[in-house]
């Protein structure tokens, strides 16, 4: 069986946030029922689209669940939340702040109908404190958390990361926070609302670069381009290749005597660099000597000879190199579909649980592409008041 065989799931979400948490539930076998406003999601309009005409986007984010139209701003678009919330496990939702309160829709609303159920809210920055409510969005929260300046060159302007990753960062926690919530009603046989913010979860990534700010104060500078986050690392950047470029770090004093060995140059004899406090005073000198080294050596050779010393390292590739690289399609986890409809790329799954399959997924819905035949399924009702539904554009 998979792992969350029988588990139903409503996603009321938009963007990556939610979605993406619901999507890793449909892949480890939840039945998820995409809720969407009339006018759909957002990222159906992305300009980004696939053959058949999907954004791709919607398309990574969606495949696997079902879809529904559905006007939650109508009573009536309440009434048919309501009765699905009565018999669903879990719903997930990233609405605008308050919106699922405004509808009536909030965890205290729902849970009466159904004390099982587990509602997941993904915010900006959570129902407390000074920011709560505000609205956020990758981008905004880069810029609000120091991601952004702490992304860069110490003598360029602040940038945001190339990946939406606060997004994915917090839908992952969203979705450990559901699991344990899941498990928890196991023994109490009650849900509960569970609260991830983008803020919160992205932090704990500025680890590092907290920590020198803590250890040395002002004097450590905030972006450190691809150094070390705290500066305690050398070597630890990206180095020119004669093809791209190559990353190579030493978190040891044995890692920096092995490249020693391999770079075979006289300069690293130097007693500056005998341990990772020098090495780290006289970064630029390090780096120097790194990079004079692998600038006249492919990428390719390079990370074979460090892989051989056992030294951390890795090629830094290009997005089209990434989508053909052998290991990437060993795992599957950006994909090629086939179905009757010809195929499609979308992802696959990250988490691999030895006796749990992954669910295989399936094209994302058009919008309102299930809205009949959820409504049939799952609440019983006739094809007269579905299509009264939509003749008053509930559905």
């Amino acid at each position: 069986m998979t792992a969350l065989e029988g588990v139903k799931v409503i996603d009321v979400g938009q963007f990556y946030f939610a979605p993406y948490c619901t999507m890793l539930m449909a892949r480890l076998g939840a039945e998820v029922i995409k809720i969407e406003a009339p006018q759909g999601d957002p990222y159906r309009r992305l300009p980004t689209k696939d053959g058949d005409g999907t954004p791709i986007q919607f398309r990574f984010l969606n495949s696997g669940k079902r879809t529904i139209r559905l006007d939650l701003k109508s009573a009536a678009g309440q009434d048919i939340l309501r009765k699905l919330a009565a018999q669903t496990d879990v719903i997930v939702q990233n609405l605008a702040p308050g919106a699922m309160d405004r509808f009536g829709l909030g965890y205290e609303n729902l849970s009466e109908i159904n004390p099982r159920l587990i509602m997941a809210s993904g915010t900006g920055f959570g129902s407390f404190g000074p920011y709560a409510g505000e609205q956020a969005m990758d981008l905004t929260i880069q810029a609000r958390t120091a991601i952004m300046s702490t992304t860069g060159f110490q003598d360029g302007p602040p940038i945001r990361t190339g990946p939406s990753f606060v997004d994915f960062m917090a839908a992952t926690h969203l979705l450990a926070g559901v699991l344990a919530a899941l498990y928890q009603r196991t023994v109490t046989g009650r849900g509960q609302h569970v609260e991830v913010s983008l803020q919160d979860a992205v932090i704990p990534a500025l680890t590092s670069n907290i920590a020198g700010l803590l250890a040395t104060g002002d004097s450590s500078p905030e972006r450190t381009g691809n150094r070390h986050g705290g500066l305690a690392v050398a070597p630890y950047n990206a180095y020119p290749a004669a093809d791209g470029w190559i990353t190579v770090l030493c978190p040891t004093d044995g890692h920096w005597q092995r490249l020693c060995d391999l770079m075979g140059d006289p300069a690293t004899d130097d007693e500056r660099f005998v341990d990772m406090a020098g090495r780290c005073k006289f970064i630029d000198d390090v780096d120097e000597i790194v990079g004079r080294w692998t600038s006249v050596r492919a990428k390719g050779d390079l990370t074979e000879m460090l892989k051989a010393a056992k030294i951390p390292c890795a090629p830094v590739v290009t997005l089209p190199e990434l989508l053909v690289d052998p290991h990437v399609k060993a795992h599957a986890i950006v994909r090629e579909v086939t179905d009757d409809q010809g195929t499609f790329t979308t992802l696959g799954s990250p988490l691999l649980l030895s006796d749990s399959p992954i669910v295989e997924p399936r094209r994302a819905g058009g919008l309102g592409e299930h809205t009949a035949e959820v409504l049939r399924d799952e609440l019983d009702m006739t094809d007269s008041e579905i299509d009264q539904l939509r003749r008053d554009g509930v559905i």
